[in-house]
């Protein structure tokens, strides 16, 4: 595929900060990072999205064992990490060359809960502001 950006880092023509390469999958630091690790595993070979990997293929598993190598490798495999393939439009999938994410850094229980209380609070001052305004 002559104008994919995934394609032209594997062949090494767009420069990427690669942390890990094998005969079957290149991973690289995402240029627009969600958190302070996040990787892209991509296989070498042009797949455009997960609909288009046979039943045959073993890329999906052999990327799983990449990611596994690398988070151990960041010193995350123990704390945590999320793995996970946007397919298509709808689902978030921006390049259409096949890509996991390796995202970790933030810790988001947390993030999750501190949401959770301040939607709890504002829904509360909502709800008082309305009954105030009943009466």
């Amino acid at each position: 595929m002559t104008d994919c950006i995934f394609c032209k880092i594997v062949e090494g023509k767009v420069p990427a900060t690669k942390v890990y390469e094998d005969e079957l999958t290149v991973a690289f630091r995402d240029a627009s990072p969600a958190s302070p690790i996040h990787i892209l595993i991509v296989p070498r070979k042009h797949i455009a999205t997960l609909n288009d990997v046979s039943n045959e293929d073993a890329i999906l598993s052999h990327m799983g064992r990449v990611a596994k190598k690398i988070a151990q490798q960041m010193g995350v495999a123990d704390s945590g990490y999320r793995f996970f393939i946007n397919v298509n439009r709808g689902g978030g999938q921006v390049v259409f060359h096949l890509h996991a994410h390796l995202v970790s850094g933030h810790d988001l229980g947390s993030v999750f809960l501190k949401m959770a209380v301040f939607a709890a609070i504002m829904w509360r001052k909502l709800v008082n502001t309305f009954k105030r305004n009943k009466y």
